[in-house]
């Protein structure tokens, strides 16, 4: 009786120890928030959220985060602990409004918010051409849109919008993506069909031979709109993230069926402008020039003369004739360094085409374990 008494009041310690600890936080976080404030003021404005929205300051308070960061939590946990406050802060007169390709419940609004945090106006439009839109007449101050993927390759459609508009690349976000069967059957042997997006199903195809042999996989627009069909029809399954299984009440059957573990998909933040250095930059490049041999080593040779990493490069026809081409090329740095800015005049010499689509911010990941 006498030990249950000693951990009894050993834990009420411990409690009373958190409750100051909480009471320390709560004051330390609304004195952040008062600063955030006082920084709008020394502006002497009073504009909406996106006039003081700056990524790289953003990036480089993420990359101390990780960098103090000793446990227990993870490095994911304590960045998204920090991205939520900064939200909160940034928002506090006026939320930014972040297009997004939807519906609720994707992986793109999933890294609007591993992005931007929650505390954003967020829209769901159904085509990356409209999020594009609404970023360029304003109604929205930034857009999230998908880019690539790490086993099914590039979105050309988003890259393609490049060509006719201005906007800038503002930031990406890299998201591990895991794929779940969800399903209201009892069991495997229900299920009559499959829908998912198209990259979706070939991210699970090895999962799907293996334990749904010969079901009907059916592609649908996008992940969510599989989830809406199948809430009600319980010989029917969806290949979706958990937030659609939160959203539409699906159970989730078995989780993480994609066929690769290290399943990743990278987005871009579009917006209107390029803001300044972050001190780890990434820069992305539209790229063309006169037809003919050895066109791609006159693009590509300043990087070379220069010292810059080229981390990637795709080809997209140009749309101005028959077999023309443009590149978009990725490489580390800012605009403004001055090995790329050197590498830029070169290139103004040697392609008919050389528009920086944008310098941002490297995507802030957690440090790999050892």
């Amino acid at each position: 009786m006498a030990k249950d008494s000693e951990n009894s009041s050993e834990l009420a310690a411990v409690r009373d120890e958190i409750d100051t600890l909480d009471r320390k936080i709560q004051d330390l976080i609304s004195d952040r928030a008062r600063l955030a404030f006082r920084v709008r003021e020394s502006k002497g404005e009073s504009g909406s959220a996106v006039d003081f929205y700056r990524p790289e300051r953003e990036a480089q308070v993420l990359r101390k985060v990780r960098e103090r960061n000793k446990g227990p939590l993870s490095d994911s946990e304590m960045l998204r602990l920090f991205r939520e406050i900064m939200s909160a802060c940034l928002a506090q007169q006026e939320p930014l409004k972040v297009a997004f390709l939807g519906p609720e419940g994707t992986f793109t609004q999933q890294a609007v918010h591993r992005h931007f945090g929650h505390s954003v106006h967020t829209m769901s439009l159904p085509a990356i051409d409209d999020v594009f839109e609404q970023v360029h007449s304003g109604d929205a101050d930034f857009g999230v849109v998908p880019v690539e993927n790490s086993t099914q390759g590039i979105v050309s459609h988003t890259l393609d919008n490049f060509l006719l508009s201005d906007l800038k690349i503002c930031g990406e976000i890299e998201l591990r993506v895991h794929q779940n069967l969800l399903t209201a059957a009892k069991s495997l042997d229900q299920i009559e069909r499959v829908y998912s997006h198209e990259q979706s199903l070939s991210q699970c195809k090895n999962w799907l031979r293996t334990h749904l042999p010969g079901v009907e996989l059916i592609a649908v627009g996008s992940n969510s709109e599989a989830a809406r069909r199948v809430r009600n029809t319980p010989e029917s399954a969806a290949i979706a993230g958990r937030s659609a299984a939160d959203i539409y009440g699906l159970p989730v059957m078995f989780a993480d069926i994609e066929d690769h573990p290290d399943n990743t998909t990278r987005f871009l933040v579009i917006g209107r402008q390029i803001f300044a250095p972050s001190g780890n930059d990434k820069t992305t490049l539209l790229l063309s020039g006169p037809e003919g041999p050895g066109l791609l080593h006159s693009l590509l040779e300043p990087f070379r003369v220069h010292g810059l990493n080229m981390t990637r490069i795709e080809s997209r026809p140009s749309r101005q004739g028959k077999w023309a081409y443009v590149f978009f090329v990725d490489v580390e740095g800012h605009a403004e360094d001055q090995a790329l800015a050197a590498a830029l005049e070169d290139l103004a010499q040697v392609s008919k085409l050389s528009r920086v689509l944008g310098s941002y911010p490297r995507a802030v990941l957690a440090k790999k374990s050892s």
